[in-house]
């Protein structure tokens, strides 16, 4: 048995080889088959990285043909995976660099103004990560180093935190913290020393710590069983559908947070959020959530009956905090093709 399993990692050992051999000449082929499993993973730290899934994917995309071009300097003291998000990382800090954000949209419905916010929001390029794209690379296990769970390192909050990091502590935090890199790894990855590594990464710790809310922290609500969480998404939709504004301020916990990129338009606490929903159902009924799932939290397609049509108007992801809605999210609806929820349903043709 134990001279099987020797022969069959020296086959694949071989095999690595033949295509790195295969992929230096030129075959394409040799460097998708060398690349493709750690493609998802990759987008994943890109999205960290960058907060939206749109620029994630273009980073990714300068990544791969930076690989391709590079692979003759890839000397093979460090794992090609380690290689990759050397790559990938840079391309993002240089895409964070150069500061092409999504600029934060006004309000422009003309003679219809929507309920004095109670603040604005300044990461108005976030998006939200599909599930169905992120869950291989949350099974992949992360370095001995990490300090964050997969899933929490990908929630709505923790990557909205992150966003107001300086870009290489931004870097460090998510090389170290959530996939587990040492120390040299980083250093290596980033052109610089261990001390520095450790000097970024104690100051991006404090400043994630301001910045994070409770509910992400180890003082959040304790979680709650999955049918009893199944139930409070329900009733959200419910409630929604129904545009019974009680129903929907009944879920919500008192300190409530509502926000809506690119809009920065945010609204903190029961009575606040309160208005703005009665607001909307004032504007408009009829209103249909399609599920999904967005972070690794409950999501929806928003579609509103109209004389014409069911048009899609947005994407909705709720954060559940113990026994409550803790936060609701809105994004527009040009996000609902990377979930793969129509542009309009059918109906009312």
């Amino acid at each position: 048995m134990e001279l099987h399993m020797g022969n069959e990692m020296a086959g694949v050992a071989l095999a690595g080889t033949d295509l790195m051999s295969r992929a230096r000449a030129g075959d394409g082929r040799a460097f998708r088959a060398l690349t493709e499993p750690h493609r998802r993973e990759l987008q994943v730290h890109c999205y960290r990285m960058l907060g939206s899934f749109h620029d994630a994917e273009d980073a990714l995309q300068d990544a791969m043909l930076a690989a391709w071009r590079g692979l003759a300097g890839f000397d093979g003291r460090a794992s090609l995976r380690t290689w990759l998000y050397r790559i990938a990382t840079n391309r993002c800090l240089d895409a964070l660099r150069a500061g092409r954000r999504r600029p934060a949209k006004q309000w422009d419905i003309p003679g219809i103004e929507p309920p004095a916010p109670t603040g604005l929001g300044e990461i108005s390029w976030l998006e939200p990560y599909p599930d169905a794209l992120s869950d291989g690379a949350i099974a992949a296990s992360p370095g001995p180093e990490a300090r964050y769970e997969r899933a929490e390192s990908l929630s709505l909050a923790f990557v909205t935190a992150l966003q107001a990091l300086p870009p290489r502590q931004l870097a460090v935090l998510v090389l170290r913290d959530v996939l587990g890199f040492h120390a040299d790894e980083v250093a290596g990855m980033l052109g610089t020393t261990v001390e520095s590594v450790k000097s970024a990464l104690k100051r991006a710790r404090a400043g994630l710590q301001r910045l994070l809310p409770p509910t992400t922290g180890p003082e959040r609500p304790p979680d709650i069983d999955p049918a009893a969480r199944a139930s409070i998404v329900a009733r959200f939709v419910s409630a929604y559908e129904a545009a019974d504004i009680d129903a929907l301020v009944a879920l919500f916990t008192d300190d409530v947070f509502l926000s809506m990129p690119p809009m920065p338009l945010e609204y903190r606490g029961r009575d606040s959020v309160a208005a703005f929903f009665a607001f909307v159902f004032g504007q408009a009924r009829g209103f249909q959530l399609v599920p999904t799932r967005a972070n690794g939290q409950p999501a929806f397609g928003v579609y509103l009956r109209t004389p014409t049509g069911i048009p899609g108007v947005g994407l909705f992801v709720l954060t559940v905090a113990g026994d409550r809605i803790g936060a609701v999210t809105r994004f527009e609806e040009t996000v609902l093709p990377a979930f793969g929820l129509p542009p309009s349903l059918p109906g009312l043709s």
